[in-house]
Formats: structure tokens, C-alpha cells, sequence
């Protein structure tokens, strides 16, 4: 019988050869990249795109110019990513709470472990587990296993969860049977959004074409979402 390992590296090794390498995050320095984590929630990376563009014009990818901007002229700034008034609020609570703790510098912040780093994040109001963990694995290159909507699909459908399992039942699923290497974290995450995107879909999953098709799987289990 396989071990869990066994199988997720099977899943991984599969998509890997089928995408190649997916070279994430898109991002311009550490802390384009923390923004960028905070923008995606609720929309797709071409708007934050957008509005991460909308920043750079300005100059304003800088933690001193950030913490001086007004939280409604960032708000109009960042628009093109959504909830827009909403994630104003939690990118300056982050971006305050990095300059009043670390004086700003985010190497400084960035030397704390994986564990101070998250309780530390999810300190910060606005600062969920997902969005935490892609700050820690993408801008401070540190092991996290991002989890996602994607990945809970994909990992209930292969059997390796159940639908009651939470983001940190999930998280460990990866991280108690891994490596603690941020590259094959860094891939890992993005090719389940590659087939959660391309393939295994909410409804309507398309499993033949599928590259996990050959592994074990039920593409019939109830919605979740």
C-alpha cells in the first residue's frame, strides 16, 4: 500500500511533467509581493495586476510611502482589484504594523521562524491563514503550505481528505508528509491552481483530460462550495 507521501509526490510528479514549472510569485521584491498576497483575495490576479500597476506608477511600492498614504487615495488605487475600501483597510494595517514592530524592514521581519512569522501575521487584522502563508512561502521564502480552494477540491476528490477538514487539517496533510522545501512547496501550490483552474472544477469536472486521472479519485462527491 502507498504512504501518503507516496501519493502526493505521485500527484505532484504528474502535474509537474504535464505544466512544467509555473515560476510563482509574480512579483517585483518581497514586498510587491505581500501586497499582491493581501489584493488577491476574492478576484484574479489580472486585476490585482492592475492594481499593483496602478501603485507602481505612483511610486508606491515602498513601506514609508504606504504608511503616509492616505487609506482612501490607496482605496482608489487599488480599485481594479475589488473591495477595494475593504483591502485598503487590511493592506495599511499590515504595512503599519510592519513599520511600527520592525521599523519597516522586512528582512528584519522576515528573520523570525515560519511559526512567529504566521502568529505574527495573523495578528494583523484583515490577515487570514491563506493569505498569511503566501506571504511567509512567496515574499519571505520560508516552507508553508498554502492551502486553497483549489487544493481542497482536488485533495477531497483523490480521497486524501474528507469534506470536514479544515485549512489546518489540510495545511499539515502536506507538511507532516513533505519535505519542508519551499520550492516544492512553491510549485506544489500553484500546479493544484493549474489543474483547479484548467481541470477539476467545481462542476462539470473534466477528468479525462485531467493529468491526476490516473490516480484514484471520485469526481461525484458532493459540492462543497
Amino acid at each position: 500500500m502507498k504512504t501518503t507521501t507516496q501519493k502526493l509526490m505521485e500527484l505532484y510528479n504528474a502535474m509537474h511533467r504535464f505544466f512544467g514549472p509555473q515560476a510563482w510569485w509574480p512579483g517585483d521584491g518581497p514586498l510587491e509581493v505581500m501586497i499582491g498576497a493581501v489584493l488577491t483575495q476574492n478576484t484574479n490576479w489580472k486585476n490585482v495586476e492592475r492594481a499593483i500597476d496602478n501603485l507602481r506608477k505612483k511610486n508606491l511600492i515602498d513601506i514609508e510611502k504606504l504608511v503616509q498614504l492616505d487609506t482612501n487615495e490607496l482605496a482608489e488605487l487599488i480599485r481594479p482589484a475589488g473591495y477595494f475600501s475593504v483591502k485598503a483597510k487590511r493592506l495599511k494595517n499590515l504595512i503599519h504594523f510592519i513599520h511600527e514592530n520592525y521599523g519597516g524592514d522586512l528582512q528584519r521581519f522576515f528573520e523570525l521562524s515560519v511559526t512567529q512569522l504566521r502568529e505574527e501575521l495573523l495578528s494583523v487584522n484583515g490577515i487570514g491563514y491563506e493569505t498569511a502563508d503566501d506571504i511567509i512561502l512567496y515574499a519571505a521564502c520560508k516552507p508553508a503550505f498554502v492551502v486553497d480552494t483549489y487544493t481542497y477540491r482536488i485533495m477531497l476528490r483523490h480521497l486524501l481528505i474528507s469534506q470536514d477538514d479544515d485549512y489546518m487539517a489540510i495545511k499539515a496533510l502536506f507538511e507532516d508528509n513533505l519535505p519542508a522545501d519551499v520550492e516544492l512547496f512553491n510549485e506544489y501550490h500553484a500546479l493544484l491552481v493549474a489543474v483547479g483552474k484548467n481541470y477539476c472544477k467545481k462542476t462539470n469536472p473534466l477528468c479525462e483530460k485531467c493529468p491526476l486521472n490516473p490516480y484514484e479519485h471520485d469526481p461525484n462527491l458532493p459540492e462543497y462550495l
